[in-house]
């Protein structure tokens, strides 16, 4: 039965998270931690659908189209490689991505000057204009995702994430 799995109430997710403790309890797993990564993803991916189906969708871009717009709208021109590894995604990803986002004008592509084997990509005009349209709405949209929690919870839960991607980058 795989329907507590995917409710947000409460009780179900308490349940499921017994369900999985009764199957696995006798294997000498670290039950703590299975659910702490297990709500991690849960809440990732349905934080994720949230901001796809509402936000997003009327720009019709992706979540990680967006990511690539975000990062090229913070931090400037990035070299293809370096801009796949702060967006999260493969070099093939970027690639299918950077295409649709240079088709709709929101990104540029050009050679490295001193090394034409890289590429360098940068956001347009539009694409600037598109995230300072977007990005206000999609930070209502994480306020109302984190609305549950106080400031002190939301200071503790970033922290503590940062604390997990610090272990994650220390094992690749």
């Amino acid at each position: 039965m795989n329907g507590g799995f995917s409710s947000s109430d409460e009780t179900d997710l308490i349940r499921a998270e017994l369900d999985v403790q009764k199957r696995v309890g006798d294997l000498g797993v670290d039950l703590a931690s299975l659910a702490a990564v297990s709500n991690i993803f849960r809440a990732a991916n349905k934080a994720r659908y949230h901001l796809e189906r509402t936000v997003l969708a009327d720009q019709d871009v992706s979540f990680t189209a967006f990511t690539v717009l975000w990062v090229l709208w913070v931090w400037g021109e990035q070299e293809a490689r370096h801009l796949a590894v702060e967006a999260g995604i493969s070099k093939g990803t970027l690639t299918g991505v950077m295409t649709t986002l240079e088709r709709r004008g929101y990104v540029k592509r050009s050679p490295h000057p001193t090394d034409k084997r890289l590429v360098l990509v940068k956001s347009t005009e539009a694409g600037d204009e598109v995230m300072a349209e977007l990005y206000p709405r999609f930070n209502a949209e994480e306020a109302r995702i984190a609305d549950g929690l106080n400031n002190d919870e939301k200071h503790t839960l970033a922290t503590s994430l940062r604390t997990v991607l610090r272990t994650l980058e220390s094992l690749d």
